[in-house]
């Protein structure tokens, strides 16, 4: 049985998974930070960040919603693969100097935390 975090009542929904939440709170972390971006980056690298951070808790509901264990395996790598989308982009945001590295460590830690919950979810469902 797949539980809430600190509570007994069953998942009912992809909503209620931890992970999912994580994946929405990177997004509306990755939102909040590319505001800031010139607005000559708006097609570029905001656009590159918001659609590979809001790709990372899509995949995990859609995967949620299929109808196979190994589909939602699968949306569950694709989402990891997002995640590590979204962490290249804010690496090369430091790089070009878009970014400061004090800047992207919050969402780049969060990152972390979020793909290990993810390859547990992974490896719990694989049954290993």
């Amino acid at each position: 049985m797949i539980t809430r975090r600190g509570d007994d009542s069953r998942i009912r929904s992809y909503r209620d998974l931890r992970v999912w939440q994580e994946g929405m709170r990177l997004a509306e972390n990755c939102y909040g930070l590319t505001k800031a971006f010139p607005k000559a980056e708006l097609f570029g690298m905001t656009s590159q960040i918001r659609r590979a951070a809001s790709s990372v808790p899509a995949n995990i509901a859609e995967g949620y919603g299929r109808d196979s264990k190994g589909d939602y395996i699968q949306f569950l790598r694709i989402s990891q693969g997002s995640l590590k989308e979204v962490e290249t982009h804010l690496i090369l945001c430091t790089r070009v100097m878009l970014l400061t590295e004090s800047e992207a460590q919050s969402i780049l830690e969060h990152c972390d935390l979020l793909g290990k919950m993810l390859h547990r979810l992974i490896r719990s469902l694989q049954g290993v």
